[in-house]
């Protein structure tokens, strides 16, 4: 079993930033991936980030480019994503998720955080 808890969402101005992080515990291996993904209301939910555990490859969704950085400590079995320059369309529920290395899916996953962005 994995466990994982996000924080760090909240209210925030159009060009404002937050840091979200999401705190892992259970069976998680060094080479896992960790993902954040997001969904809006009324949208489906879509992939913003990863990063995986042993060497820190990252990836990102073309529309947080240059504004999003995932990051992780290792020591702390946490994962966080800057956000940088957000703006409203940035507004929605933010989740953490698993990806173990063996796999192609993401197959644990946070309870979500919202960030919601104000013009």
């Amino acid at each position: 079993q994995v466990q994982l808890v996000e924080s760090g969402g909240g209210l925030v101005q159009a060009g404002g930033s937050l840091r979200l992080s999401c705190a892992a515990s259970g069976r998680t291996f060094r080479n896992d991936f960790m993902g954040w993904f997001r969904q809006a209301p009324g949208k489906e939910r879509e992939f913003v980030a990863s990063i995986s555990w042993s060497d820190s490859n990252t990836y990102y969704a073309d529309s947080v480019k240059g504004r999003f950085t995932i990051s992780r400590d290792n020591a702390k079995n946490t994962v966080y994503l800057q956000m940088n320059s957000l703006t409203p369309e940035d507004t929605a529920v933010y989740y953490c998720a698993r990806r173990a290395y063996y796999s192609n899916e993401y197959d644990y996953w946070g309870q979500g955080t919202q960030v919601t962005v104000s013009s």
